[in-house]
């Protein structure tokens, strides 16, 4: 049932879930890249962090 099977077909069920599926990866790979970048901006720039008491 993967799409380099030869008995794949691209019927409208397929698309529906193969295209659900990337739209799930794509918002949770921009979050992940989104903390990532955010996280090493907040390290270059230094300051306290905040978690000073």
């Amino acid at each position: 049932m993967f799409p380099f099977c030869f008995e794949w077909v691209w019927d409208m069920g397929h698309l529906v879930f193969m295209g659900g599926l990337w739209y799930a990866l794509s918002i949770l790979g921009l979050g992940l890249t989104y903390c990532i970048i955010k996280a090493a901006l907040d390290t270059a720039a230094g300051g306290e962090g905040g978690h000073h008491h």
